[in-house]
């Protein structure tokens, strides 16, 4: 039982000491938000977006006003119409309203493909860029101060350690100077 605390005894005097001769690890971190908004190409994709979706969006209005006018015709037939034409009318207006519904899904789908395909070069050149700023610069890990869902990763940070303006940098761009909010009354 002695030799076997002896031995535990050593063993952590053996671990500690190749702790502390270690050199300790450099952690930064850089705010994704921040880089995308000052690359050039982003605000062009992001355009390109909007166009998109707007596209899509006056689609979907197109097919929503045709279904409005077909169910006002319908809604206003005298109830002598025969009920072959009435029973017509029902099944175009419910095939209508399933190709909006398609319409929804297949344009929400349209519009993820088209960020994903926009957006994923951009996603790896700043992700290499990141990597090299750390090699360069003798970072360990490097973290995003948010989540993609908005909760936060980092509970406290120091901005030395942030190394957005030097990914900026090397992806050849000059970081905006950050805007200074006026002095409140």
């Amino acid at each position: 039982m002695r030799t076997l605390l002896i031995a535990l005894f050593c063993g952590v005097l053996i671990t500690s000491s190749a702790q502390s001769t270690e050199t300790p690890q450099k952690i930064g971190y850089a705010e994704s938000d921040y880089i995308l908004s000052q690359l050039p190409e982003f605000k062009r994709l992001d355009s390109e977006l909007k166009t998109h979706a707007s596209q899509l969006e006056n689609q979907l209005k197109a097919k929503y006003d045709d279904y409005q006018a077909k169910l006002k015709a319908y809604q206003g037939m005298p109830a002598t119409t025969p009920d072959a034409i009435k029973t017509d009318k029902e099944r175009e207006l419910a095939g209508l309203q399933q190709n909006i519904e398609k319409f929804k899904q297949d344009a929400q789908s349209s519009y993820q493909k088209k960020q994903t395909d926009l957006m994923d070069p951009i996603y790896k050149k700043i992700g290499s860029a990141i990597e090299e700023v750390a090699k360069e610069n003798g970072y360990s890990f490097i973290l995003s101060p948010q989540l993609a869902n908005g909760g936060d990763i980092l509970l406290f940070n120091d901005s030395k350690n942030n190394i957005s303006d030097l990914v900026l940098k090397k992806l050849g761009i000059t970081p905006a100077p950050p805007v200074v909010a006026p002095p409140t009354k």
